[in-house]
């Protein structure tokens, strides 16, 4: 389970309908517990997805493919988790959108994530944002549903 705020929330999908027709993305501190995750804050970022971004990845990725690929830049994360060390957080997801398809993970998603994660998945429909779902790895590395708990 993850709990968010809804102005956590919100941004999120401002942050997805602000990019549509691409993907956005952005990551998610917080804390990790027995319970579950409790989000402290969501910080979107660029979708650098180029040229040297696919290049890195097995698969046929075009330039133009920021519409179904997405990338946060390296330096990006490693910056985060340091900001997030010294604030005595984690990362504990990433979100990003699916313009003009469902909230569902792509073969994509599920090769590139990373176990512990939680990766949040927003629907972008016409611009506007829809239904927004959690996914988690499993052992066997496939994606399952994870909940969605608001706090206040």
């Amino acid at each position: 389970m993850i709990r968010f705020s809804q102005e956590q929330l919100q941004t999120i999908r401002t942050h997805a309908e602000s990019t549509y027709p691409d993907e956005c993305c952005g990551i998610i501190l917080g804390y990790l517990a027995n319970e579950g995750k409790t989000v402290i804050e969501v910080m979107p970022t660029e979708n650098t997805w180029n040229a040297e971004a696919a290049a890195e990845f097995p698969g046929e990725h075009t330039i133009e493919s920021k519409r179904r690929q997405y990338t946060i830049a390296p330096q990006v994360m490693l910056k985060t988790q340091k900001e997030a060390r010294d604030r005595s957080l984690n990362i504990i997801g990433i979100f990003h959108s699916h313009p003009d398809h469902p909230a569902i993970p792509s073969e994509c998603d599920r090769l590139y994530a990373w176990q512990g994660y939680s990766y949040i998945i927003v629907s972008v429909q016409n611009g506007k944002a829809g239904k927004l779902q959690s996914w988690s790895l499993d052992d066997t590395h496939q994606f399952q549903a994870e909940k969605i708990e608001n706090i206040k």
